[in-house]
């Protein structure tokens, strides 16, 4: 009879194949610290490894080892960048030649967690799994109708979602577009959700209004995704310049200089930017709704954690936003990631503006129904059943 894999601890090797730190990156690295609290050896690789971040931190301290995929020997980091920027492919090439390098240097894992920013950012890293025969599983944070695979590059992909012992994704959308775009159903493919930062505690509070309505836009300053530029056209327009509306834009991004030189260019005064905030539900004070324009998404952290924190959310109906958000009920889905759209369900949820703090306790208790109150554990423990 097959002794039982658990009673011995195992090795988890977690490679994510975002070169940031983002939101992208809390579920993999919570989870790896889960499965070292456990008891069970934990190994995280990733580029560019940012010391200070507290997952990271918090990995190491459980005695989770994390290793720079980046790192060259006899090449200082800084040189190592600018080739990377100047070659980018070689990053690619170089990553997965550390990590095939890796796996034939040390003891071979129980199995390997590749973690993507998109579907298939990381099928390079995965494709040394399944030429190697190790057993893996993919972790998929965002499928888009604007990133489709080549032709070139379809059989390898396919090949990778193929092998892999568990396709994960963290919306019903997300699933199904990849399995579109793969052109064959996934096997073994479920939806996980993301590990939030704010309490699991329903908060009773609501901020004043005496000075008027006011939204968190959170998020990446990156607008081809994000879309922070649909968002302040639409405050542009006369009716949103007249109302006692503001709107502060939180987040970190390349665009950031471009998106405040575009809000002063506009002549817009209710605007303004908050920069990276480690304190979310501190955002939640103050704020009384969420507006997302954004084209193209997973399923937004920063929704299910204003919508955790009471809190009304007005977003665009793209990826798995409509899977938690329960139109004119729970929040206002405008009907596409367009101006006129985001408008329209703008003024819908300003004409019930009476009703926000009432909509936001519907969509607290409505999406702890649909989110574990510990996503980590949650997916911790379905690895340890995939191994």
């Amino acid at each position: 009879m097959k002794s039982d894999p658990h009673a011995r601890p195992l090795r988890f090797v977690f490679v994510s194949g975002n070169r940031t730190w983002g939101g992208s990156e809390e579920l993999w690295s919570a989870t790896a610290a889960e499965l070292a609290s456990d008891g069970h050896h934990v190994t995280a690789l990733k580029s560019y490894v940012e010391s200070k971040e507290p997952r990271i931190q918090r990995l190491r301290a459980l005695g989770g080892r994390v290793r720079d995929l980046t790192r060259f020997p006899f090449i200082p980091r800084q040189l190592f960048s600018l080739i990377a920027i100047l070659m980018w492919p070689f990053t690619f090439i170089h990553e997965a030649a550390r990590l095939q390098l890796g796996f034939h240097f040390s003891r071979r894992p129980d199995l390997v967690v590749i973690s993507q920013g998109g579907n298939q950012d990381g099928w390079l890293l995965a494709d040394v799994c399944r030429r190697l025969k190790l057993p893996y599983v993919l972790i998929s944070q965002k499928a888009s109708e604007m990133y489709w695979p080549t032709d070139r590059r379809l059989k390898r992909l396919r090949g990778v979602y193929r092998s892999a012992r568990a396709c994960y994704f963290v919306s019903e959308h997300n699933l199904r577009l990849t399995e579109e775009q793969m052109g064959f159903r996934l096997p073994h493919a479920s939806v996980v959700r993301n590990p939030f930062l704010v309490p699991w505690e329903l908060r009773d509070d609501w901020p004043d209004e005496q000075n008027g309505i006011r939204l968190a836009c959170i998020g990446r300053l990156y607008p081809m995704e994000k879309g922070q530029d649909l968002l302040l056209r639409v405050l542009a327009r006369d009716r949103w310049r007249e109302r006692p509306l503001s709107v502060t834009f939180y987040g970190s991004g390349p665009h950031r200089a471009g998106l405040e030189d575009m809000a002063r260019h506009l002549g817009l005064t209710s605007v303004t930017f908050g920069g990276f905030v480690r304190d979310v539900a501190a955002i939640w004070n103050d704020h009384h709704g969420l507006v997302l324009p954004t084209r193209c998404e997973g399923l937004p952290l920063v929704l299910v954690e204003a919508m955790l924190s009471g809190r009304v959310p007005i977003v665009t109906n793209v990826a798995g936003n409509a899977e938690i958000v329960e139109n004119d009920v729970t929040g206002f889905l405008a009907a596409a990631a367009t101006e006129d759209a985001l408008d329209e369900a703008l003024e819908r949820a300003w004409q019930r503006r009476a009703e926000w703090r009432a909509i936001g306790q519907q969509a607290a208790e409505r999406i702890r129904t649909m989110v574990p109150e510990d996503p980590a554990r949650s997916l911790a423990d379905a690895l340890l059943r995939v191994v």
